[in-house]
């Protein structure tokens, strides 16, 4: 049995969901979740409340799909979206503080000996990391933006992200160190 798309290209696929379209807008929404759900997921560490970010950021998604100039791709247009979203539900939950944090050493990575580590680890490294930190390092290492571009989007001053991102990579680095995985660095 030969599987025929929905829909041929992308544009077509845009151009009925924009006219509501049911169909449609499941398409792009089962076509793009799962990689938005990590989007939102790399900046919220709990799974439900990442999810509802999601669902919220497609509304979005689908309230401005006229907006979208195909000029770029489609799916870096509804990871900005995403990406804003995650940021947005953090400043309302006041989980965000961007200054000279005291990191509380019990919050670090627990240490199993082992030397290899794999990407839930790394996530749940990113995620021991407070959220100031987290979300300047993976806004910059994972999204990779800019410190200006970053700055603006977190209504910080560039010596800001750069000094969040110096700090998240020096607790990332010494909880790696704690685990195992690399040796002491100087700093």
């Amino acid at each position: 049995m030969k599987i025929i798309s929905f829909y041929s290209n992308e544009k077509q696929l845009l151009k009925k969901a924009i006219s509501g379209n049911r169909d449609a807008q499941r398409t792009i929404y089962e076509k793009f979740a799962p990689k938005m759900l990590s989007v939102c997921r790399q900046y919220i560490k709990d799974v439900h409340f990442a999810e509802d970010v999601m669902v919220n950021g497609f509304v979005k998604v689908f309230k401005n799909l006229s907006a979208f100039e195909h000029r770029g791709s489609f799916e870096g247009w509804i990871r900005r979206i995403m990406v804003r979203e995650s940021i947005s539900y953090l400043r309302k939950q006041q989980f965000v503080v961007f200054d000279d944090e005291i990191v509380d050493k019990n919050e670090r990575f627990e240490s199993n000996s082992a030397s290899i580590i794999d990407v839930e680890g790394v996530q749940q490294l990113i995620d021991a990391l407070p959220e100031g930190y987290k979300m300047v390092f993976v806004l910059y290492a994972v999204e990779g933006y800019k410190h200006h571009e970053i700055a603006k989007m977190l209504e910080i001053s560039e010596g800001t992200s750069k000094s969040q991102l110096f700090k998240a990579r020096k607790l990332l680095q010494e909880n790696l160190r704690l685990k195992g995985i690399t040796k002491k660095v100087s700093y």
